[in-house]
């Protein structure tokens, strides 16, 4: 039932954010000439390989320069665009299609690296034992503002609890943790 709830309301809403996407798309193209869709590989469930879908926001060949892999705010290697798409989220809307591709879900860890999973412990392997999603219980409770691992936790707290009334609660906070800041009350009931 999960994977066609999934496929149902990624499908909508690739349908409804086309306008939004075809927008963001010519703002990505104008801005600097590059690729509109960054793709990177990121690792799903049972930590196999897929290639995530993202509106470019950083430079062409970022991560070759600055940080690397890492992204702080403010970097320089974030686009004049790319800083709107990515305070608004709206650079995650191709990841609709990977949850039609059947590589993500609606709701669950966020995809990692191949070196971040790598340093993952026993504990932290769980966070791989379901797909990874576009929104979870770490981002409505503080996304990249927490540590990395307390996100870790919260990650595997949800996968040993995730419930239809959990995933609810996920989806209902999931606008105000992207628009109306940081949700607060991070830690409130997880542990």
């Amino acid at each position: 039932m999960r994977r066609a709830v999934d496929v149902a309301v990624a499908g909508a809403g690739l349908v409804a954010a086309s306008p939004v996407l075809a927008l963001a798309a010519l703002a990505v193209k104008l801005d600097d000439r590059g690729p509109v869709l960054f793709r990177q590989t990121r690792v799903g469930k049972d930590g196999t390989d897929f290639e995530l879908l993202k509106l470019r926001t950083m430079i062409v060949g970022a991560e070759s320069q600055g940080a690397g892999y890492a992204v702080d705010r403010g970097d320089s290697r974030i686009t004049r665009i790319g800083r709107f798409l990515r305070r608004t989220s709206v650079d995650e809307l191709p990841q609709l299609w990977n949850v039609v591709r059947g590589e993500m879900s609606l709701i669950g860890p966020r995809p990692t690296l191949r070196y971040q999973v790598d340093r993952y412990d026993e504990h932290q392997r769980h966070r791989l034992d379901i797909r990874p999603g576009i929104t979870g219980w770490a981002q409505v409770n503080g996304r990249a503002a927490l540590p990395w691992a307390e996100r870790i936790e919260l990650d595997v707290w949800y996968v040993e609890h995730r419930s239809l009334t959990l995933d609810l609660k996920i989806l209902l906070r999931t606008p105000r943790a992207l628009f109306g800041g940081i949700y607060k009350g991070a830690t409130g009931g997880w542990r």
